[in-house]
């Protein structure tokens, strides 16, 4: 692999310098790969069949493919930080709006706080919507299965690939010109819930699906109704799955721009009220500011970027903590409740029986796991 890549750099700078008039940095990158991978394919191909040659081709192909997307996002997220901690490591920028700080004003003066409080609750408005609906929906596609689940599921998974913007044009055609509705915190959640509701539909629906079937044959065959079922089995099994689906959703609604642009207006004062008035999250307070020309603003802008990328990281680490198990992988905490729960059911069973035969019951002993007596 080095030979070839030493051959391949040599053939362009032979090309881009001595025999060839071609220029440009891209073209000789581009060219020296190219050469790179006819030299590998020659040097694979003297000591293996021409299977092999593929297999080393397409195998270098998709390593490259990698390690120029991930320098890609790492080059993003460097730049934003280098631009964002002049203004991120100040304590106002976090407890300060940007109502009575102007332009020209230093980076001691103004901050975020009125994007992260209207975050805060667009989020939560969007999730008391979406949450309940989202559950229900995975719920209705896994155990109902209706008449319909088919067409829900190809309308959910359409959705998920729907642009933001086009949430945002909705709410605001609806909700806003139809509705004479206020652009307000209220319409951004609105937007923000139909970005999130077919993530949590989907993701709480590939959990339930992951849910073994002898845990609903088991509670059937001792005669449980299929809602008792749902309630007591499987919703419990699939805790973990169903969390991360709501965290996922969470993520999503956090870094959405689009359709809050369209719905809640643009303020630098604090807003608590999701009804009345303009009001602003996190992305849309760094697309302003950064756009604003002003190197003070444009400061504040990536610093709520940075703020903004280390809040989904940490969701997203969350979710992948929790998402760890899969259903019915208990912790060792959760082991422990399971097993104070069986023996609490085990011992009324055991004085039923007794109080029923009028003999002296003998309490059941815990278990040190599930399962091991």
């Amino acid at each position: 692999m080095i030979g070839a890549a030493v051959s391949g750099l040599c053939v362009a700078l032979l090309l881009f310098g001595r025999l060839a008039p071609l220029s440009g940095f891209v073209g000789f990158v581009i060219c020296a790969y190219a050469m790179f991978l006819i030299a590998y394919s020659v040097l694979v191909s003297l000591d293996d069949d021409s299977e092999v040659v593929r297999d080393r081709l397409i195998t270098m192909v998709l390593w490259t493919a990698a390690v120029i997307l991930c320098s890609a996002l790492v080059f993003v997220i460097l730049f934003i930080f280098v631009r964002g901690e002049k203004a991120i490591f100040h304590a106002n920028f976090f407890t300060q709006d940007l109502r009575r700080t102007g332009p020209k004003q230093p980076l001691t003066v103004g901050g975020i706080k009125h994007a992260i409080i209207g975050t805060i609750i667009m989020i939560a408005i969007a999730l008391s919507i979406t949450v309940p609906l989202g559950l229900t929906g995975a719920v209705y596609l896994n155990e109902v299965r209706g008449r319909f689940s088919r067409f829900i599921r190809t309308i959910v998974e359409a959705m998920t690939a729907l642009p933001s913007i086009i949430a945002g044009l909705f709410i605001f055609a609806t909700w806003i010109l139809v509705l004479h509705g206020q652009k307000a915190g209220l319409a951004g959640a609105l937007a923000l819930s139909v970005d999130m509701l077919p993530i949590i539909i989907r993701s709480a629906d590939v959990n339930l699906r992951l849910v073994p079937g002898s845990l609903r044959e088991a509670s059937a065959a001792l005669g449980a109704p299929s809602w008792r079922s749902v309630w007591h089995v499987v919703l419990p099994t699939a805790r973990a799955g169903l969390a991360t689906a709501v965290i996922l959703g969470t993520a999503r609604g956090i870094g959405e721009t689009a359709p809050v642009l369209l719905t809640v207006g643009y303020t630098k004062a604090t807003n608590t009220d999701p009804v009345h008035g303009p009001m602003v999250n996190l992305p849309l307070a760094a697309f302003e500011l950064v756009r604003s020309g002003e190197p003070n603003l444009q400061a504040r802008g990536f610093a709520a970027a940075s703020f903004l990328l280390v809040l989904v990281l940490t969701l997203f680490v969350i979710a992948r903590i929790i998402g760890g198990r899969g259903p019915g992988n208990l912790s060792k905490r959760q082991e422990r409740r399971a097993v104070r729960a069986s023996t609490r059911v085990a011992n009324r069973m055991i004085s039923t029986y007794h109080k029923q035969n009028g003999t002296a019951p003998v309490p059941a002993r815990g278990v040190d796991r599930v399962g091991a007596p």
